[in-house]
């Protein structure tokens, strides 16, 4: 099946020291982080940017592939970065913040810190009803791709909803919803103010669930949903490297300090 244009995963072997997982949204591709992953590998990072299964060709294929099966993939990525670099980092945009936020919580000895922008942990009441009903009279409604603030910039990907993925995913973000108390890692959580697909009021839930001691909150003024290609986009890209710098200094004297 042929790929859409960006839809091509992304992977960089750089340093073994410190290794970065990206996972991509829902109905979206790599395209949409490719950006942010291209500024993680320059600063010498091993990144990994995964497409999603289902992901990244026509939107129909979306609709026999679930919630478990996006979750598997990033997943195996995380043991594969894990078993060649000393630390991991797991980063995400909206549905793939979401799945970084459950690889953090399912597995706090290979996850050292996690970085996500505009999570989904909770759906309307209205969505979560409707979509039992409506994904078995509707195959498909209107897409959610390119919330994008800055002209001219559009994302990659489907133009249309499935509804029995979109009925997978309302499962998945209920189950990740009750995990987040499992995070414990070190989290970058980056918000975009103006967010017509994911209301910013998820990353005040992601905030008061999660248990993380070292936890900094973000705002994006400038962006929407897809910030990762908007106005704030080199913004989150610095915030990132800086985080992955700092945790692992610190990780790096903790080391020292025991050592001695």
């Amino acid at each position: 099946m042929k790929l859409l244009p960006g839809a091509e995963p992304y992977v960089h072997e750089g340093s073994s020291g410190t290794g970065v997982l990206l996972c991509h949204g829902f109905t979206g591709t790599p395209q949409s982080l490719r950006p942010w992953a291209g500024h993680l590998a320059a600063r010498g990072h091993t990144v990994s940017l995964p497409l999603l299964p289902g992901h990244g060709t026509r939107w129909q294929d979306l609709q026999y592939t679930r919630w478990q099966d996006w979750y598997a993939a990033v997943d195996r990525e995380l043991h594969s970065l894990a078993a060649r670099c000393t630390e991991v980092y797991v980063c995400g945009l909206s549905m793939g913040g979401a799945l970084a936020l459950r690889l953090a919580a399912r597995h706090p000895e290979l996850v050292r810190g996690a970085a996500v922008v505009n999570p989904v942990v909770s759906m309307a009441a209205a969505q979560r009803a409707a979509l039992p009903v409506l994904r078995h009279v509707l195959p498909s409604t209107r897409g959610i791709v390119s919330d994008i603030a800055r002209p001219g910039v559009a994302e990659t990907g489907y133009t249309r909803v499935p509804l029995h993925a979109a009925h997978s995913m309302s499962a998945m973000v209920r189950v990740v919803y009750g995990e987040l108390p499992g995070v414990t890692q070190p989290l970058l959580l980056m918000t975009s103010k103006n967010d017509h697909v994911v209301p910013p009021a998820n990353s005040e839930l992601v905030r008061r669930l999660v248990s993380s001691d070292d936890l900094t909150a973000i705002e994006l003024e400038q962006s929407y949903h897809v910030a990762t290609l908007d106005h704030d986009a080199e913004r989150i890209f610095q915030e990132t490297d800086a985080f992955i710098s700092r945790i692992t200094r610190m990780a790096t004297r903790k080391t020292l300090r025991d050592g001695a």
